[in-house]
């Protein structure tokens, strides 16, 4: 009987490199929406994620917290920008908020339709009762709250949609660079 013959490795491969492992892939990069906002901005719409606070922890929050008291059609007017991705301004918000406010006094209802926006956008739950509930029994308190979410998910609330995508993309774009390091 003759020996049987051991298979041999592909032509096309070197021997040595046979038994190695793939070399490492090269580092993605974060992934974005289209907006230009990083996806760690916003969770996943199916995930029923908690609140980041509760509904009466307005005073973790002071500052935010004495302007919604007195104010609320400011503090609303910032959030509904951030959660209309910047498509109206915070001062129509506000001024729209306020007008319903002084000829109806139902500025909540405005108000709770933003809250239901922002909870299918981050995908949180919808608690500690129905958003018009929330926004009908306790309008400040609510406003605090979103108003921290946001924040915590690393919006500055104060600089508005546009002024949270220019300082998220800022040192971003680098132009390229000739050898010896000058810039072209």
């Amino acid at each position: 009987m003759y020996p049987q013959k051991q298979p041999s490795p592909p032509p096309s491969a070197p021997p040595h490199l046979h038994n190695q492992p793939p070399p490492p892939l090269p580092p993605q990069p974060q992934p974005q929406y289209a907006s230009g906002i990083p996806a760690h901005y916003v969770a996943p719409p199916a995930c029923n994620a908690n609140w980041s606070s509760s509904l009466c922890a307005c005073c973790s929050d002071v500052p935010n917290c004495c302007l919604t008291c007195w104010c609320p059609c400011i503090t609303f007017g910032q959030i509904a920008e951030i959660v209309d991705k910047g498509n109206t301004s915070c001062g129509v918000h506000g001024f729209l908020y306020g007008l319903i406010e002084a000829l109806t006094c139902c500025g909540c209802i405005y108000s709770c339709t933003y809250r239901t926006k922002m909870r299918s956008q981050y995908g949180l739950r919808e608690s500690p009762c129905n958003d018009c509930l929330v926004h009908f029994f306790c309008e400040r308190c609510a406003l605090c709250q979103e108003y921290r979410e946001l924040k915590r998910r690393g919006f500055d609330i104060s600089i508005g949609w546009q002024g949270n995508i220019e300082r998220q993309n800022y040192g971003v774009q680098i132009p390229p660079m000739a050898p010896g390091g000058m810039y072209r």
